[in-house]
């Protein structure tokens, strides 16, 4: 078999294939027995029938054809092989040359267009330079997460007044639509200023007191009306306000580990520096990432874009929320298809040329980490991955990652006042991330979640591999 690549744009090839009659009689033997398998013949069994008495009742013609057709893929699979090419869409296949149904020679000629990963140059990355925001906490920072910490220990109490921002409410709802009742709840549990309900609650529940009501229309997001127009009734129960414990060494030994007011202080400002320092690195990798983007062209194919376009509307309309196919979120599918579509070419380009490897131990840690994230078993994550057929997906995420770590080590990152930014806590060595430390304030309910996620996590151990970032 023969195959040559032409381009016809930096995104789409022409395959073109030639396959020898020799190549051709392994795929017409068994087109001959499929064909046996369809046909009856008088004194023959069904797939028995000899080859000759095929040919004088369907014709050879149709036996070959059958044998192209069902070894077409086959053939440009093989040729995607031979010329390296990367497809990225369904091929669009025509044939231009059959053998003589008559003959024993011959050849068979096929070309397929198909959108493919375009080549690009990568430029010098080493050395980047980025600019990120001063990482400086105060003691500002310290109050509002030591609010925070109170709020988690705080207590609701009732209170007779008018509903406010950030008030927890006890509410009924009664949805519904032309005059007809289609849903309703009662006893809902509700923050003011959550936005976790329904568009025009809050404005509604805004100044209500126990025992009123308010009506307002709104789009149902859920149940069988799901993206339908209502109007919603909302009768108040009840209000209530949390009152935050005082902020003493006592709340201390309740809240965390330590003894003393100071000492939990203390801590808290090391987190909010922490937590700076990881915001610098977050702001200097995506910059980095800008940079890689501005100094490579990188086409996009159509159809990639167009694919992901059916995709998202069709899974938006899937669950009514067809109102929002508009020219406006189009657009903004399109940009971030595209952009998602060059990260991942500069990044697997880089990891190329970087020579960038995945370990076990680092596909084991990212899947942990993603597993935790949606609230899942670590096992049971792994289990649905390896089903669906999505490891060789994170394998490559992973990779990716590791190449961008790799640009972020070798950049130089300065702060807005021109100080020199060290990212080497953010740039990890050994591959693994470093764990980010549990807030204080999670300490009552964390422990138990964390000591469950060890035991369900796979055992791992680190590695030397030095281009690893912290996401």
């Amino acid at each position: 078999m023969k195959s040559a690549v032409e381009n016809l744009t930096p995104t789409r090839v022409k395959l073109n294939v030639e396959v020898p009659f020799e190549e051709l009689k392994p795929s017409i033997a068994e087109a001959y027995k499929t064909v046996a398998s369809q046909i009856q013949v008088p004194g023959f069994r069904k797939g028995k029938v000899p080859s000759k008495l095929i040919d004088q009742r369907v014709g050879r013609g149709y036996v070959l054809e059958t044998a192209i057709n069902e070894g077409l893929n086959g053939w440009y699979q093989a040729a995607v092989q031979e010329t390296g090419i990367r497809p990225l869409s369904r091929p669009e296949v025509e044939i231009t040359e059959v053998p003589d149904p008559s003959a024993t020679d011959g050849e068979l000629k096929f070309h397929a267009e198909v959108d493919v990963r375009p080549e690009i140059e990568l430029p010098d990355y080493a050395g980047i330079k980025v600019e990120v925001a001063a990482a400086e906490s105060s003691e500002a920072d310290v109050d509002t997460a030591l609010d925070e910490l109170r709020g988690r220990f705080g207590t609701l109490k009732s209170v007779d007044r008018p509903a406010a921002n950030d008030d927890f409410l006890t509410i009924d709802i009664t949805a519904t639509i032309e005059g007809a009742e289609v849903d309703s709840a009662s006893g809902l549990s509700y923050q003011v200023g959550a936005g976790t309900m329904l568009e025009g609650l809050d404005e509604a529940v805004t100044g209500l007191s126990a025992d009123e009501d308010a009506i307002f229309d709104t789009t149902l997001v859920g149940g069988d009306h799901a993206g339908e127009s209502a109007q919603v009734k909302v009768v108040l129960k009840a209000v209530k306000e949390r009152e935050l414990p005082e902020a003493n060494d006592d709340f201390a030994q309740l809240a965390s580990e330590f003894d003393t007011l100071a000492e939990l202080r203390e801590d808290l400002a090391k987190q909010a520096a922490d937590s700076k320092t990881v915001e610098q690195g977050v702001e200097a990798r995506d910059k980095v990432l800008d940079k890689l983007v501005e100094l490579v062209e990188v086409p996009v194919p159509a159809s990639v874009v167009d694919e992901q376009l059916e995709q998202h509307f069709s899974a938006e309309n899937a669950h009514g929320e067809g109102d929002h196919d508009t020219e406006e979120h189009r657009a903004e599918v399109k940009a971030n298809t595209e952009r998602a579509f060059q990260n991942e070419v500069i990044l697997d380009a880089i990891a190329e040329k970087e020579e960038v490897d995945v370990s076990q131990n680092e596909l084991i840690d990212y899947i942990v980490t993603t597993a935790s994230q949606y609230g899942m078993d670590p096992n049971q994550f792994a289990q649905i991955i390896d089903q669906s057929g999505q490891v060789p997906m994170m394998v490559s995420e992973v990779r990716r990652r590791k190449a961008l770590a790799v640009v972020l080590g070798q950049a130089e990152v300065t702060d807005s006042e021109g100080n020199k930014v060290d990212l080497s806590d953010f740039v990890r060595p050994g591959g693994e991330e470093a764990p980010e430390e549990a807030p204080a304030e999670a300490a009552a309910e964390a422990d138990v979640e964390d000591a469950a996620a060890e035991e369900a996590a796979p055992e791992t151990a680190k590695n030397d591999d030095p281009a690893a970032v912290k996401f």
